[in-house]
């Protein structure tokens, strides 16, 4: 049984298995094939009609190459992964917290071939690192969003965490790694502008630099990029207590 490996072995062992050990983890809740979801180009092909309500607009998808990369964006909204797609055509596989397969847009995500990820859990974390590095090897563009979850304020940028933003990197160090920003603006009787920024590849190297050094690289260009401020705290925690410093 796989579940509970390092997130190396992931690709040498195979997709079909790795996909197996991950129904036994989440048993009781349909996860799809994440990375590998047939369905992922006639769910994009849909949702570009959103683009009646949203003027998207990329700047920077020159800077990407086709195959493998790792997109490492801010986080202001559910939607930001989406519109990405939308503006790109891009194969991007993001990290998604578990509840969404359990709730009511479950499928969307399914459909997707998001990857699930139950917080907290050391195995499942393993896991969903293993079937990002599956999905690099793929030659497929892996989403991360290391604030863990939406700022409560948009104009802010909170700590990133490198628990699985990390292994990401080490287990596929010759990817291309470029920092995404998202901004959305509202404009009355006007579709929402959505302005998607993508930067050109990162100088940083897992084999070299300390996690911390690439954690640097990576908040120092998300706010050169996205014109946001940062914020020294999780935004977990800015949102359980907003009045706190």
């Amino acid at each position: 049984m796989m579940v509970g490996m390092g997130p190396s072995a992931a690709p040498a062992a195979g997709y079909e298995a790795h996909l197996a050990a991950g129904r036994q983890l989440y048993a009781g809740t349909r996860i799809g094939r994440p990375g590998r979801a047939r369905s992922y180009w006639l769910v994009i092909a849909v949702m570009r009609a959103l683009r009646l309500r949203w003027r998207v607009d990329v700047e920077g998808a020159e800077n990407v190459a086709p195959g493998a990369a790792v997109l490492v964006g801010n986080h202001v909204s559910a939607l930001d992964p989406v519109v990405l797609v939308i503006g790109t055509w891009w194969r991007v596989t993001a990290f998604t917290k578990l509840e969404v397969f359990q709730g009511r847009g479950a499928a969307f995500f399914r459909l997707m071939g998001q990857i699930p990820l139950r917080r907290g859990d050391a195995t499942a974390t393993d896991w969903a690192i293993g079937m990002a590095g599956l999905a690099l090897a793929d030659g497929g563009m892996v989403g991360l969003y290391p604030e863990g979850t939406r700022s409560p304020d948009p104009t802010k940028l909170h700590r990133l965490h490198g628990r699985v933003l990390l292994p990401v990197l080490q287990g596929s160090p010759d990817v291309p790694v470029h920092a995404v920003t998202t901004r959305y603006t509202r404009r009355p009787r006007r579709r929402t502008l959505v302005q998607v920024r993508v930067s050109p590849p990162l100088p940083v190297d897992p084999r070299t630099m300390s996690g911390d050094e690439i954690v640097a690289v990576l908040r120092d260009t998300l706010l050169a990029l996205g014109g946001q401020t940062y914020v020294d705290r999780s935004a977990r925690d800015a949102k359980a207590d907003p009045g706190a410093a």
